[in-house]
């Protein structure tokens, strides 16, 4: 069933300030949700309607268009905080912010340069007061078989009359089912080149979700495979012109990358408040080597969450630099590599009863476990930063394309 794209039913928060407060006032509501989500692997249709409510979906919308205006560090301190509460929840949220940031802060004079027509920034505007309206996107980019990797992708389009045609199957596609639209990566079938455009593809007619999702971690997403061949007007091609998907994940690859950080700092924090409620309630606190534990632990969050920070910072300042986009790297390896280290040393210090199923520590390993594996995974991150370390073009001196 599709989200419904209503008025929220309080005033949009006036800045980042207020969203975050937002964010936190649901806190309890989505915690409380988070362990019969995760149990049933169902999606949590109540939080977005928390979310819709509180007029969060509209965060990166801007002002002028009834949403929030936030930045990518504004959306970065929200996202954890959600995370903190529902990982599977942050995780979905994250790829709505995805497609409206990317929209929202790409700026008009860079839209023009690249060559979109005029036409564009009336549609564009269209898609972001949808979405602080409580329209709901979902990103549909990876494939089985081909991962994030947009250059090996098989979704098509073709030109049509009406527009284009867009053919192929998704997997991983988180919101299934629940979303308005489907951001997509298809390739021109017509080029010998891979040449790969977004498209907004609306949920309806020529879009079929087969429910495959039934993982590990982070099971409350929906994240199940999408079948799409759909006809979509000529303005559902996002920026206006085609070819522009790999040049944008090498140039700003901060919502491809780094809006995964955020969440997975949200998961590491969770872990160390569940471990310290029930390590107290076991007595386990006052162990010598519990407590070293716990130490190790907050402090690689503090120092994940610093990194975080500035990578926020910096794409909020200076979006595309290069040492901005080092920054965006060093951020997901750091908050993925760091949720699942942290989660599983806490999860040792409490011991066996935590590993029930139904335990926090329990879901939260699970959730924390799937940051490094999520694209880009910790190796490509940790490739990526080698390559630059040594001197190297990290995005073309690569034996494969990164994406």
């Amino acid at each position: 069933m599709q989200s419904s794209t209503a008025s929220p039913l309080t005033d949009p928060p006036s800045d980042p300030i207020a969203a975050l407060a937002r964010a936190r006032e649901l806190v309890p509501r989505l915690a409380a949700r988070a362990e019969a989500h995760d149990a049933s692997g169902s999606f949590p249709v109540a939080d977005f309607a928390d979310l819709r409510a509180h007029g969060l979906m509209g965060l990166m919308a801007p002002t002028r268009l009834g949403g929030c205006g936030a930045s990518f560090a504004g959306y970065a301190a929200v996202a954890a905080e959600l995370a903190g509460a529902a990982g599977a929840t942050a995780l979905v949220f994250n790829m709505h912010a995805a497609v409206t940031g990317a929209l929202a802060h790409t700026p008009d004079e860079v839209v023009r340069q690249l060559g979109a027509p005029e036409s564009f920034f009336a549609s564009r505007d269209r898609v972001l007061a949808r979405a602080a309206a409580g329209a709901l996107y979902a990103v549909a980019m990876s494939e089985r078989g081909a991962g994030s990797r947009l250059s090996r992708i098989s979704t098509a389009y073709r030109r049509s009359d009406g527009g284009f045609r867009i053919t192929g199957s998704k997997a991983f596609v988180s919101a299934a089912g629940h979303a308005d639209a489907y951001l997509v990566a298809a390739r021109d079938a017509e080029s010998a080149e891979p040449k790969v455009s977004y498209f907004l593809v609306p949920a309806g007619d020529g879009v079929r979700v087969e429910h495959t999702w039934d993982s590990m971690g982070m099971r409350a997403t929906g994240s199940h495979d999408v079948h799409f061949d759909a006809e979509v007007p000529d303005d559902a091609l996002v920026g206006g012109v085609e070819g522009l998907a790999v040049l944008l994940a090498q140039v700003m690859p901060q919502w491809l990358v780094a809006s995964y950080a955020a969440v997975y700092i949200g998961v590491a924090r969770s872990a160390l408040h569940a471990g310290r409620e029930h390590l107290r309630d076991r007595g386990l606190h006052t162990l010598p080597a519990v407590r070293s534990r716990m130490g190790r632990a907050d402090a690689a969050v503090a120092a994940a969450e610093l990194v975080v920070a500035e990578a926020a910072r910096r794409v909020t300042e200076h979006p595309g630099e290069p040492e901005t986009n080092r920054w965006v790297w060093r951020a997901k390896l750091t908050a993925g590599d760091t949720a699942a280290e942290v989660a599983s040393s806490v999860l040792e210090a409490a011991g066996t009863s935590a590993t029930r199923r139904g335990h926090p520590l329990e879901r939260i390993y699970r959730d924390a476990r799937c940051g490094a594996l999520q694209p880009a995974t910790s190796d490509v991150c940790a490739d990526w930063l080698g390559v630059a370390a040594l001197g190297g073009d990290p995005d073309d001196d690569a034996q494969v394309p990164r994406w």
